[in-house]
């Protein structure tokens, strides 16, 4: 009896100094013993551990690779190997990484890999064969449907109803040349068809916005995805005209209206009344700021009046834009270059006389100052009457999804079927 005892005290101070051996980088984990084989980032996991951590500050291949046990040679040839895959020097701080070790006393590394997206990742050899690949994670698409009212804002409207965050970029975007979302008002109301990306039964991001209504002032904003002659998927509404515009309706996306065009305002530092004839966006300092349209850069300088650092650029023989109290121009952004319509050409900031960082933004036309949110202009590129009855038949069933939604009270969220 007391023989039996003292070989089970042998074994259990054997099998404990196995354990502790890997304490200093994580426990070793055991796989769940199958008769299939247990397969991820196209290495067989059978009779192997993995160790799951992150990136840290300021680590680099080497460090990560002594922490798991590894070597610095291994790290020298790893570095060289991998130069045309990923290269270790992409590596960055909070991503996830995975080491694949074998189930000794020292859990010997076997391959490590680095999680580049929610995706896509990359396997690195350890072994006696260094290599390197990349691979992706299967993903799945799935439309969603979701509708909402506003309430505070668009972004928190689409927290509200479970949606993902990027929605609300992505609905801003595709409403960009027809809808002042700055003016946008409590009870204007929303539906929209979009598509979720999900990995591992996780969603990992969202596709395209496929189809939407927004309703502003009660009046309808339908949107529907269609490629069109071979281009690229562009926005058209239910008669077949592009929401695309010769001008964005905004040169910036973050901000709120401080100042609108006025005959006489009561300038907020100078305290005199006179006309101010454009439009004063408060945002962050730094905040970009994008060109409206194609054009020339006519002037880059400093307006000794007030304006500080401002641009001003011709669109065309009819239209001019101007950009004022500019913390910084973009780089590349000079007298005479050539702009395109949503280009970066400078940040926000409070140069000149002002009381807070702030775009103050102009238009011209005919060389006339002109309030630039009643601006109205025309449509780009509508389908043609001869292919409107493809546009119609291709579109047809979300057309009808859309009417449906904005006419009911409620608000509700669901999988739907995509629509060919």
């Amino acid at each position: 009896m007391g023989k039996r005892i003292r070989l089970f005290a042998a074994a259990l101070v054997l099998m404990t100094s196995m354990t502790t051996s890997c304490d200093n980088r994580k426990t070793c984990e055991n796989n769940d013993e199958s008769h299939e084989p247990q397969v991820r980032w196209g290495i067989v996991l059978d009779s192997l551990g993995v160790i799951d951590s992150q990136v840290e500050n300021s680590d680099v291949l080497s460090a990560i690779l002594l922490r798991h046990g590894s070597d610095m040679a291994t790290a020298y040839h790893l570095e060289k190997e991998s130069q045309n895959t990923y290269s270790v020097r992409k590596i960055r701080p909070g991503n996830p990484y995975h080491i694949i070790h074998e189930l000794d006393s020292v859990c010997t590394p076997k391959y490590m890999v680095y999680d580049i997206s929610a995706t896509e990742y990359v396997v690195y050899s350890l072994g006696d064969s260094i290599f390197s690949y990349i691979g992706s994670i299967p993903t799945d698409t799935v439309t969603r449907f979701i509708c909402g009212n506003i309430s505070s804002s668009l972004w928190n409207a689409m927290i509200e109803q479970g949606a993902h965050p990027a929605i609300a970029g992505m609905l801003s975007d595709v409403y960009s040349w027809t809808i002042d979302f700055f003016g946008i008002q409590v009870r204007d109301s929303f539906a929209v068809y979009y598509e979720e990306v999900f990995a591992d039964s996780s969603r990992v991001g969202v596709g395209s916005i496929l189809a939407a209504n927004f309703v502003t002032r009660g009046k309808n904003h339908y949107a529907f995805r269609y490629k069109y002659h071979g281009e690229r998927p562009e926005y058209f509404d239910e008669n077949g005209t592009s929401l695309r515009r010769a001008f964005l309706k905004a040169p910036l996306s973050y901000s709120r209206i401080s100042s609108r065009f006025s005959n006489a305002r009561v300038h907020p530092v100078t305290k005199i009344v006179r006309a101010h004839h454009g439009v004063d966006y408060a945002a962050p300092a730094g905040t970009p700021v994008y060109s409206i349209g194609d054009g020339v850069v006519i002037t880059r300088a400093w307006d000794s009046k007030g304006g500080g650092n401002y641009l001003k650029i011709k669109h065309n023989s009819t239209y001019t834009t101007e950009y004022m109290h500019l913390k910084g121009f973009a780089k590349g952004i000079t007298q005479g270059t050539h702009v395109s319509q949503g280009q970066l050409i400078g940040y926000v900031g409070a140069t000149g006389v002002a009381t807070g960082p702030h775009l103050d933004f102009r238009v011209f036309k005919n060389g006339t100052a002109i309030d630039p949110l009643r601006m109205d202009l025309p449509a780009v590129d509508p389908i043609s009457a001869e292919d409107m009855p493809a546009y119609l038949e291709a579109v047809h069933d979300y057309m009808e999804l859309i009417g449906l939604v904005t006419s009911a009270d409620s608000v509700a969220t669901q999988d739907v079927p995509a629509v060919q």
